[in-house]
């Protein structure tokens, strides 16, 4: 059986389908320590769900570094494949791509209430 490349499953995730991205090896080796750590545990939220920069931080082992974990997540070389929109601010949204307001935040917006339709409207996508 053939395996679908980054992009058939990025056309597979906008589509409203759950992918696993995890099994894709990716090369972050040119940022620092610090962010391959925030990138390394971004990788691990699941579809569907959220978490503040504080609780990143806090699962990286640097509490009280939420600032710096959002600094981190605006680096990501690959949004949606390591799921950097799942990470929301305490009040709000947050940034995506770099960005605090406008399209690109939009966009975050969007994804996150198409993962969750997709799991209120499907619940084999829970598991």
């Amino acid at each position: 059986m053939k395996q679908n490349t980054v992009f058939q499953d990025i056309l597979r995730y906008f589509s409203g389908e759950k992918v696993d991205f995890s099994g894709y090896d990716l090369d972050i080796c040119n940022l620092t320590e610090f962010q391959q750590k925030v990138l390394t545990e971004t990788r691990k939220i699941p579809y569907g769900q959220t978490i503040t920069y504080a609780e990143l931080a806090c699962r990286i082992g640097k509490e009280g570094a939420s600032r710096a974990v959002g600094s981190a997540l605006a680096k990501n070389p690959y949004p949606i494949v390591i799921p950097c929109h799942r990470v929301v601010s305490a009040s709000d949204i947050g940034g995506f791509c770099g960005e605090t307001c406008g399209e690109k935040v939009d966009f975050k917006r969007k994804m996150l209430e198409m993962e969750s339709e997709a799991l209120s409207t499907d619940p084999k996508l829970r598991d």
